[in-house]
């Protein structure tokens, strides 16, 4: 469920220029041989950055099929398009479930065990009943929280989705329950990690079709290699003031992502809120309880192995808050942060050993 996302280090006409010179295949800059492609994915835009030497197929068709992946990622797993597997799985529809679908939602499980009940997929009531998730509920009560709360989460769920399925590959929602879950069908809401899933699995087609220099950005991060430059690619993360909606217009600071592929996401509780008797509600949920979280913590900026292990690890942060973060953070092989947070007098930062913040003046 991100709403803030990582923005390039990149003047706009500076940018502008290079997209000309690439789609032209024009030799105009030092670095002539990476090209950048973009286009229209999961209800915004994505841009992918790449080293094109090496490539084993022609430019168009790096980008006739990254839009092709997105597309049957949103065919798949977009709650938002009616149509899509896990929009009619959410309705009770009996599906026949894609790789994709399966392989999410046997990740989702992994990641949920891995996160003790914190980041849960399938929670989608819970969302819903608040107003951030499929529908445009706000403001339950206690009672329709514990409601709901009874009815919702992958602990009522089989964790083996193959052996729900019917010999005729017919997937049937109520098949996925476990003999105790009660009746209430169950509903799925990949927001947590499906942006940062779509950039693995445009990663694996780069690196299947020869790019090893790569920058993939659906409103997630997932980077390998060198930039243009022939440095670290360097991000930014956007200042977590409420209503800051515009990525790269105010900056907290700019990091190198450590060498090495990596998913890199940032998750914020800033744009996507609403304020009720003078008292901010925020996106992220608690599953464990039912309700958005309160505290210090303002976003989190995660960098692991791949997007979705970022992406779900940038949510866990900002539902455990700012020192169980820190702590997570700092025992956690092969995953670094940096938290921003309102110690009650400005916005501070704390990073993790491995991540290294140039913070921008105020």
């Amino acid at each position: 469920m991100k709403i803030m996302r990582i923005s390039y280090l990149f003047r706009k006409g500076r940018l502008l220029s290079f997209l000309l010179c690439t789609t032209f295949w024009a030799a105009c800059t030092p670095q002539e041989k990476y090209v950048t492609i973009s286009g229209y994915a999961q209800g915004g835009t994505y841009t992918v950055k790449f080293n094109a030497d090496g490539l084993k197929v022609p430019v168009g068709t790096v980008r006739d099929s990254v839009d092709s992946i997105l597309r049957n990622i949103d065919r798949s797993m977009s709650g938002y398009n009616k149509n899509s597997l896990l929009s009619r799985f959410n309705c009770g529809e009996p599906i026949v479930p894609d790789s994709l679908f399966i392989d999410v939602y046997e990740k989702s499980y992994d990641i949920y065990e891995a996160t003790s009940g914190v980041v849960d997929v399938a929670s989608a009531p819970l969302y819903d009943i608040w107003g951030f998730g499929f529908t445009g509920d706000s403001m339950p009560s206690d009672e329709k929280v514990s409601q709901i709360l009874g009815v919702s989460g992958m602990g009522r769920l089989r964790k083996d989705i193959a052996g729900a399925i019917s010999g005729d590959g017919m997937l049937d929602p109520v098949d996925m329950l476990l003999p105790d879950a009660g009746a209430a069908l169950p509903k799925l809401n990949y927001n947590a990690v499906a942006q940062g899933y779509s950039c693995d699995v445009v990663a694996r087609y780069l690196y299947s079709v020869g790019v090893h220099d790569m920058l993939v950005d659906i409103g997630e991060i997932f980077c390998d290699g060198k930039n243009p430059q022939g440095q670290p690619w360097t991000l930014g993360i956007d200042r977590p003031v409420d209503g800051n909606n515009d990525p790269g217009v105010q900056i907290q600071g700019i990091f190198r992502v450590p060498e090495g592929p990596h998913g890199v996401v940032t998750s914020g509780n800033y744009r996507k809120f609403y304020i009720r008797d003078g008292k901010k509600y925020s996106h992220t949920v608690d599953p464990r309880t039912g309700y958005p979280v309160e505290h210090s913590l303002l976003s989190a900026t995660v960098i692991a192995p791949d997007g979705m292990l970022a992406d779900a690890y940038a949510t866990f942060c900002m539902v455990i808050g700012l020192e169980a973060s820190k702590e997570f953070l700092a025992s956690s092989a092969g995953v670094e942060g940096c938290l921003i947070y309102d110690d009650g007098t400005a916005y501070c930062t704390w990073c993790s050993d491995g991540f290294v913040l140039e913070e921008m003046q105020q």
